[in-house]
């Protein structure tokens, strides 16, 4: 039984897995859309929109908490307090969207669009 286990592998460590979760929230961050697989997609939604939460309480202990996930990239940090989190200032939560593209030609694997609504 495969009780209390959260998350994917993906086929990697731990350190790798987690600097892959890092780069991949903040490219949807800075370019507002990527395409990815569908697994990887699913994991980094809810760290996305987390940070956006956190982004919208505008403070410096949410931006140091920001920082923190997000290092050496200040002008992803600066674009997610001006601009993103305004725009999401009345919505309480559902800040990305992840839609099927269909299938990569290599590996038949499932490709989806994650972006922000």
């Amino acid at each position: 039984m495969a009780h209390r286990i959260d998350g994917r592998k993906l086929g990697r460590k731990q350190g790798p897995r987690l600097a892959m979760y890092k780069n991949l929230c903040a490219s949807v961050l800075l370019h507002e859309r990527i395409q990815t697989t569908e697994a990887k997609a699913k994991e980094i939604q809810g760290r996305v929109e987390r940070m956006i939460t956190i982004a919208k309480r505008g403070d410096l202990s949410a931006r140091r908490l920001v920082i923190s996930q997000l290092p050496n990239e200040p002008q992803i940090v600066t674009k997610l307090f001006n601009e993103i989190a305004p725009k999401y200032a009345d919505r309480s939560s559902g800040f990305t969207r992840i839609v099927s593209l269909g299938q990569r030609y290599g590996d038949a694997a499932h490709i989806v669009q994650i972006e922000l609504v």
